[in-house]
């Protein structure tokens, strides 16, 4: 190798070790200044007054100041108690996203609304490991989802080889399946671990009504009194999700006679058409040949299975025999509950959005993904939350940006599982009009965006994972999404050869329709001869961020929060 050569690798392989520690942007400097009053040192009442003039938290006590202070003493154990923060304190302190990040960490939206006023974290087929068509079926994704405070989880119930007992499976597929019994059990072990507010179990049943008799046993057995029954038939209102606390609610189509066991989406028959269909016209049911073989059973059982229809607290249904259109403007007496596929929802956004919105103030719209998502990818949950769909039915093993999106609205509000949909969704006009998501409308907030720098990359990826010569080049994309009109991404300058970059670059933002906004992020690693890597993301409800300078924390493709990274960021709303 040549000596020039040698020189120039053997010297970017040591600038790759020169980190240097991470310094106080310009703004953070002057915060320090002005609240300090120009001292070396910032009291307890001078933090508190830059909590609540700076950063908006106007009930910020002096008791949540000394928890602040104590915990960067804890851990700077050069500073001297008696004086107050240093700057090296104070800007320690504002990186910590424990201590200053940029939600409410706690329960804080009014919980006591009905059920339908909420927006609900939703799993679709819960219990898959992998893909749509061939990974295993067990409980162990469902556990993963309830203690990530996931609160709808789907199950699909089937006769196993001998007809006797109930397996949960994707039917029609090469997916192995997992007793219903050991589902239920986790259900039960899990359910509130992350979240007190209510688990709704939807159902789809292609179960025969013997077997529905023993799964309404099998239930009352495992469940007991945690299991939540109307006290009538006729349910006017749905009860509160405060009101619901450590309950389980199952949700299905309540079975009328026996159909059969070719069943769909909430115990649908299903047609000859694509399983997902939502077609405005009626369709034909599809007989199935085992019919005349299982008359014996059609007879006996539907006196068993009615106590399993007791259970069934929510009713489902969908658009099958009567189009979805009528399905949203009749008024509704058999069920509460109605599920559409993507496909659906987007034709219904299309031709009668504000049918979609005026459904969802009195009743739940579940909207699931369409069958052709084999890989469990996902499809925009705005889609559904623009039109007021509360169960936005995911899956959780299929990570990507859509999922993203998902984690971030529902860290929010203590990561309860629940968040009230704005008000926006839930009123009408003296002409009872609602909503439209598609009609033009005047700024009534702006956001700025102000990226100052990043860090903790260093301690959380190897030396070369981003480059083997070199330290990485990072940059920061900023994505709005929300109504179309709200729809923005801005991106920071590179900045080269830096495990701290500092940017220091501001992003407006005008906002419409800001109750439905989110801000995603997205640190990226740029690379000259090769897609760029990927450094990070997080995202966020726009009407949940807390204003001033905060610590953003970041995570990886799967959603998994990095331990050391962070950026560091301001919001301001005009």
């Amino acid at each position: 190798m040549g000596s020039y050569n040698y020189y120039k690798m053997f010297g970017c392989f040591n600038r790759k070790f020169k980190i240097s520690e991470a310094e106080a942007p310009p703004d953070v400097r002057e915060a320090f200044r002005l609240y300090a009053e120009g001292g070396t040192h910032m009291r307890a009442d001078q933090v508190l007054r830059f909590l609540v003039e700076h950063q908006g938290e106007d009930g910020c006590t002096a008791a949540d100041v000394d928890v602040i202070m104590q915990n960067v003493f804890h851990h700077r154990h050069s500073s001297d108690k008696r004086l107050g923060l240093t700057l090296e304190d104070f800007f320690y302190f504002l990186f910590q996203d424990h201590l200053n990040g940029p939600l409410n960490n706690q329960v804080h939206h009014d919980m006591t609304a009905p059920l339908q006023h909420y927006f609900i974290y939703t799993g679709h087929n819960s219990y898959l490991t992998g893909n749509q068509l061939s990974s295993d079926c067990s409980e162990i994704p469902i556990i993963k989802a309830l203690e990530n405070g996931v609160r709808g989880i789907e199950l699909d119930l089937w006769p196993n080889s001998t007809k006797d007992n109930v397996h949960v499976l994707h039917g029609r597929t090469l997916t192995t399946p997992v007793p219903l019994v050991k589902c239920l059990k986790s259900i039960k072990e899990h359910a509130f671990v992350k979240s007190p507010y209510p688990v709704i179990i939807t159902l789809e049943d292609h179960l025969t009504p013997d077997l529905q008799a023993k799964v309404a046993e099998m239930v009352k057995q495992i469940f007991g009194e945690m299991l939540y029954c109307r006290e009538s038939d006729c349910l006017d209102e749905f009860p509160s999700p405060e009101a619901l606390k450590h309950k389980i609610i199952l949700s299905t189509k309540p079975p009328k006679e026996y159909l059969g066991s070719n069943n769909n989406k909430d115990g649908e028959t299903s047609s000859p058409k694509d399983k997902d269909s939502t077609d405005d016209e009626p369709e034909a049911d599809d007989k199935s040949d085992s019919d005349d073989e299982e008359s014996d059973q059609q007879k006996s059982g539907n006196l068993g299975a009615s106590e399993y229809k007791r259970l069934i607290a929510i009713h489902a249904g969908n658009t099958k025999h009567v189009g979805l259109r009528r399905s949203l403007r009749t008024k509704i007496d058999r069920f509460k509950r109605l599920s559409v596929s993507e496909q659906g929802l987007e034709k219904a956004a299309e031709l009668y959005t504000t049918d979609v919105v005026r459904f969802t103030q009195k009743n739940i719209l579940r909207v699931y993904p369409k069958g052709t998502r084999v890989t469990s990818s996902n499809f925009r949950p705005i889609n559904g939350w623009m039109h007021g769909a509360q169960m936005v039915a995911f899956n959780m093993q299929g990570y990507g940006k859509s999922l993203w999106m998902m984690h971030g609205v529902f860290r929010a509000n203590g990561g309860c599982g629940y968040f009230k949909k704005p008000d926006l969704l839930m009123m009408r006009g003296p002409n009872d009009e609602v909503f439209d998501p598609k009609l033009p409308l005047p700024v009534r907030k702006t956001l700025k965006v102000l990226v100052y720098m990043g860090d903790g990359w260093r301690l959380d990826f190897s030396h070369t994972h981003f480059d083997s010569y070199s330290p990485p080049d990072f940059y920061t994309k900023v994505y709005i999404v929300g109504v179309p009109v709200d729809a923005a991404k801005r991106k920071t300058r590179i900045i080269e050869d830096d495990w701290a970059p500092c940017w220091d670059e501001e992003f407006t933002f005008p906002l419409r329709v800001p109750e439905l906004a989110l801000l995603r992020i997205e640190v990226r690693e740029y690379d000259r001869s090769e897609k760029d890597d990927f450094g990070g993301q997080t995202c966020f409800p726009v009407s949940e961020l807390r204003t001033g300078i905060r610590a953003i924390p970041l995570y990886d493709k799967k959603g998994n929060k990095y331990k050391s990274v962070r950026l560091l960021m301001r919001f301001l709303f005009e």
